[in-house]
């Protein structure tokens, strides 16, 4: 299991457009399981609407926890999304 946690900078948050592109990213790692936790509310990472209903704003912190068979890559990968995107 890899974790990690990221304060959203972009100004409205992780909106459709950002948490569209998110899911994209995540579901290219099929072989793990993504998690995302805002306090004490967590989500499956793969679910669009789910992670929306989430009401991450800017500022907010979020822990990201990746299992599965390539979990070392999809960290990795799915935090350099969140240094870009969000």
């Amino acid at each position: 299991m890899k974790s990690f946690a990221y304060t959203i900078t972009d100004p409205v948050g992780i909106h459709a457009r950002p948490a569209g592109l998110l899911v994209k990213e995540i579901n290219g790692h099929a072989g793990s399981s993504v998690t995302i936790t805002k306090g004490e509310k967590s989500v499956s990472a793969h679910r669009l609407i789910a992670l929306m209903k989430m009401g991450v704003k800017q500022g907010d912190t979020v822990k990201v926890t990746v299992e599965g068979g390539d979990e070392e890559t999809a960290a990795t990968a799915i935090e350099a999304f969140f240094r870009a995107n969000l």
